[in-house]
């Protein structure tokens, strides 16, 4: 193909180089699984910029979504727990995936039912906010669950 973008045909490489060098440019290989490969000439350091505007453009229209973590323990005080919730509420305003965890030490590791009851509650207080992805469960001394936010309308 040439710097217009007709196609010129199936000719010898040193041709097509010699037909790039006569007009100042490059001969760049488009397709190279093709049969037979496809090359342009054009001049590269044009098309490596069109290709960074590209690859830019793409990266502005995908959705950046981060997972961020919360961690609880089995037994944390009340105030601790609002302080812990209204930073999940943040997070899913902000379009993140929020994974709550709650860690077990030690003895505490005997009592699973206080970490099952803390979790149902943090999602019932985040009913309105995100829904889960999976339920409960244990990784490690970890019970944990994935929050996602709704899609904004």
């Amino acid at each position: 193909m040439d710097e217009k973008g007709s196609q010129v045909g199936v000719m010898p490489t040193q041709e097509a180089i010699f037909k790039a060098r006569q007009k100042g440019l490059d001969l760049v290989e488009v397709a190279p699984e093709a049969k037979p490969p496809v090359v342009k000439i054009i001049d590269f350091k044009k098309f490596k910029y069109q290709e960074d505007k590209k690859f830019r453009e793409g990266k502005k229209k995908g959705i950046k979504q981060n997972t961020k973590e919360v961690r609880f323990t089995p037994f944390i005080a009340k105030n601790d727990f609002e302080v812990r919730i209204k930073k999940v509420i943040d997070f899913l305003g902000e379009g993140n995936n929020v994974k709550l965890s709650v860690k077990f030490v030690g003895r505490q590791f005997t009592r699973k039912e206080y970490g099952y009851k803390l979790l149902n509650e943090a999602l019932d207080k985040l009913k309105g906010y995100g829904r889960t992805q999976d339920e409960p469960k244990w990784q490690g001394r970890l019970l944990t669950t994935t929050l996602s936010p709704f899609k904004k309308k």
